[in-house]
């Protein structure tokens, strides 16, 4: 369990200046809508007990004023950024969601519609607040139609999960959110502490397990996460209808001879690979974790980063590995994010193939695959593709963009690797390599076929 704070101890450590929003009124009689004994004294009390009027803290919020440090290149300002921030006081009634929740909600989202704002969720909740009944759960309707509006809108939310967060808050508000972080150790799940199996296993409650799982994007500790907000404000307000510049080519070495000569050294272990490349393009990046369906892949690295003239530009990028079907959900993911925030694409293709193991079929290799092709066929920003090494079959073709591919020197693009066609068409080992010459896999064959769009100029530093 991570330590607890109150909502305005969270605002404060995350933010700049805060200014509360007006409460809109309640609607509900004495003792709430089902009347139920004692609930106005309870709620009395907890505003005795906190010193708020409900559950949750609405305001507009400034972030990232500092300077913080960067990844390639020194330090450089961020912000500031205004947002609509929305704090859980788990002090009052358990964070819990009620009718009057739901209404400082919607008018927490409608001012971020009106202002075009970003909204920053700061969750501690333990689900519907049972006085309410009914009339709490629906409320999750009205949480759920609100975000849903601000997406429309094409502004970004962003989650923080605190300790603990389930039931209801964490499957609107939480899981939810474009990007969603969790503090270490903190209890999050759907099924509250009450009312699991006693035999249940704690560790699957928690925030690490989340993101494994692919629900959370990022484990972050309470003495980064004003930075790291800061961040991805920075990063998610900046939409561009230009596409995303093709990257200059890390590799040294001309064109290759050989179709073989193309295979090898796309296989070279030296080779630049994506972290390289994503390095050069960046002074800033933040990664997306996880498909939101139950599976993650360190072998598909996807976020957002700042280009070193300013701008932001999403990417997704294989890193050398067979694609698992949780790497081809995430990247369709960050593709389809990038389309409604109105941020250009850069994906970088490099891999032998999708996985085809047994664990891969049961994850649902076909429909990933599919998914990603959709993607990126429907993509409401450009989409720019560089080929960096490997690109094996539909695995690697899913990623890229039609129109829009380019390669590097030290790659090759194939229909099949050359091993592969020689088994499947009979042919004796000593035959690969001229195999990979019928197949025309080298950068630029590719050229000539019209497959690629151009060959990356090299890096000149």
């Amino acid at each position: 369990m991570t330590e607890r704070f109150s909502a305005r101890e969270a605002i404060a450590q995350v933010t700049d200046s805060f200014a509360e929003l007006p409460s809109p009124e309640g609607k509900s009689g004495p003792d709430g809508p089902l009347s139920w004994d004692g609930y106005d004294a309870a709620r009395a009390r907890a505003a005795d007990r906190t010193g708020e009027e409900e559950s949750v803290v609405c305001g507009t919020a400034t972030f990232g004023t500092a300077s913080f440090g960067t990844t390639t290149d020194g330090r450089e300002p961020l912000g500031p950024v205004t947002a609509v921030l929305v704090a859980f006081e788990f002090g009052f009634l358990g964070g819990s969601l009620g009718e009057r929740t739901g209404a400082r909600l919607e008018a927490a989202h409608t001012h971020a519609r009106a202002h075009g704002l970003p909204v920053v969720t700061l969750v501690a909740t333990g689900g519907s607040r049972m006085q309410e009944g009914m009339v709490a759960l629906t409320q999750l309707q009205r949480v759920a139609r609100q975000s849903e509006l601000t997406r429309e809108a094409g502004l970004p939310q962003v989650a923080v999960v605190r300790d603990p967060t389930t039931g209801g808050g964490w499957a609107t508000l939480g899981a939810g959110a474009d990007v969603t972080l969790a503090l270490p150790g903190a209890q999050v799940a759907f099924a509250g502490s009450r009312v699991r199996p006693a035999d249940a296993d704690p560790a699957a409650y928690t925030a690490q397990a989340q993101l494994a799982a692919g629900a959370v994007d990022a484990l972050v500790p309470r003495e980064v996460l004003r930075e790291t907000l800061a961040l991805w404000l920075d990063l998610l307000g900046r939409p561009s209808a230009e596409p995303a510049p093709v990257p200059a080519a890390l590799g040294g070495g001309g064109l290759p001879a050989t179709g073989w000569d193309a295979v090898e050294r796309a296989r070279a272990g030296g080779r630049p690979r994506a972290d390289a490349y994503l390095d050069a393009y960046f002074t800033r990046r933040a990664t997306i974790s996880g498909d939101r369906c139950g599976g993650t892949d360190d072998g598909m690295e996807c976020g957002f980063g700042r280009t070193r003239d300013g701008r932001t530009v999403a990417f997704a990028a294989q890193r050398g590995t067979a694609t698992r079907p949780a790497g081809y959900r995430t990247a369709a993911r960050l593709v389809r994010l990038a389309g409604r925030l109105g941020v250009p694409v850069l994906t970088l293709v490099d891999t032998p193939g999708a996985a085809n193991d047994a664990e891969a079929e049961r994850q649902g290799a076909g429909p990933a695959i599919a998914d990603l092709f959709a993607a990126v066929a429907a993509a409401r920003t450009p989409v720019t593709t560089l080929v960096i090494g490997e690109g094996g079959s539909g695995g690697a073709l899913a990623l890229a963009a039609p129109g829009n591919t380019w390669a590097t020197p030290d790659s090759y693009f194939s229909v099949i690797a050359p091993e592969a066609a020689a088994a499947i068409l009979k042919r004796p080992a000593d035959e690969v390599h001229a195999t990979a010459d019928q197949l025309r896999v080298r950068p630029q064959d590719l050229l000539e076929l019209g497959v690629i769009r151009g060959i990356a100029e090299p890096f000149r530093g």
